[in-house]
């Protein structure tokens, strides 16, 4: 049985998720995958950092956590005040960076993924904002200190997209991407074509737990931009601003408009877009587009996302999943991780 001490940075919905399939898939991972994961550390701004070297009580936090009580309560753990001096006192085998999504300054997740790939330390995260505005320099960095950093949950949860480009089509050369990459404006998009109104239905949405009180960033498209980043970073090894990605968010699409598409035989999407043009330059984009019902992305519906990736052998793949949820993500770290633990 091969023991991977885990660390965890931000305990969340991304990170309780993640907490919950370690705990309910422990004993299928130790039969099938002969891999014995523990949860060594968890760290939240609020809370500070616990550690256990022999595990903690995975249950014991999640009920800690239910009961709205502090993290600090679970018995025999040792106390950081803060997430970096927890990182700095141990090195576990991977760092686990679940902390929210910052697009302007990509902290304090970006102090965290680089303070671990400094020391040696394998890093999966499904924060946006490092990857976003620093992906290069962070791979750099991973590469120089022989780890790696795995991201998959930044763009489609744990929906397989990442390293299915990556590494499911691995020797084709990928020329584009292009995709449903928000759960809340497809949703609210999905349901305008059934002729109600952006309003209301953003308002429903809200309700479902599907988009923020403040949607701007889903409706505003700046979420699918990050995404774009991402993707331009990945596929093409190009890193792009936000100023660098032509943005057109949902709020000034119409019912009308939606129903006329409706009337072509076309429905209408925000689609993520990245694509490498002839001289070497990634061309990105975020709007709303109307697509002939002949395009799989066109049958996407509700909160499902969905990317299409283009190259010269594979002409066209198409991945669809769920793109958000607490289990979802947490699926695509647990996958991160098991690739890096090599089972």
């Amino acid at each position: 049985m091969r023991r991977v001490d885990v660390s965890l940075v931000g305990f969340g919905v991304v990170g309780k998720g993640l907490a919950r399939l370690l705990l309910t898939r422990r004993e299928w991972l130790q039969e099938q995958r002969g891999l014995d994961i523990r949860l060594v550390s968890v760290a939240s701004a609020r809370a500070g950092c616990i550690y256990a070297e022999d595990g903690l009580d995975i249950a014991g936090l999640l009920a800690l956590a239910e009961q709205r009580r502090p993290l600090t309560e679970l018995a025999h753990t040792q106390y950081f005040s803060s997430t970096l001096a927890g990182i700095e006192a141990f090195k576990s085998d991977i760092l686990v960076e679940a902390t929210g999504t910052n697009l302007r300054d990509g902290e304090p997740g970006l102090s965290h993924i680089r303070a671990a790939l400094s020391r040696g330390q394998h890093v999966v995260t499904a924060n946006k904002g490092p990857v976003a505005l620093a992906g290069i320099e962070l791979l750099q960095l991973a590469r120089q200190n022989g780890v790696q950093l795995r991201m998959e949950s930044t763009v489609m949860a744990g929906t397989p997209v990442l390293s299915t480009a990556l590494e499911g089509m691995a020797g084709a050369q990928i020329s584009a991407a292009r995709g449903i990459v928000n759960g809340t404006t497809n949703y609210i998009l999905s349901a305008m074509a059934e002729g109600r109104d952006y309003a209301e239905v953003l308002a429903d949405a809200q309700a479902r737990g599907y988009a923020e009180a403040d949607p701007t960033a889903d409706v505003e498209g700046y979420d699918a931009v990050a995404k774009a980043m991402i993707l331009s970073t990945l596929l093409f090894q190009q890193p792009l601003g936000a100023e660098q990605v032509a943005r057109t968010g949902i709020t000034g699409v119409t019912r009308e408009q939606v129903q006329h598409a409706s009337e072509a035989g076309k429905r209408i999407k925000l689609i993520a877009s990245v694509r490498r043009m002839s001289g070497g330059e990634v061309e990105a984009r975020v709007e709303p587009v109307e697509l002939p019902l002949i395009d799989p992305l066109a049958h996407v519906v509700g909160a499902m996302n969905a990317l299409t990736l283009e190259s010269e052998t594979l002409s066209s793949v198409t991945v669809i999943g769920p793109g958000a949820g607490s289990i979802e993500t947490g699926q695509g770290l647990l996958a991160d991780i098991l690739a890096i633990a090599g089972v």
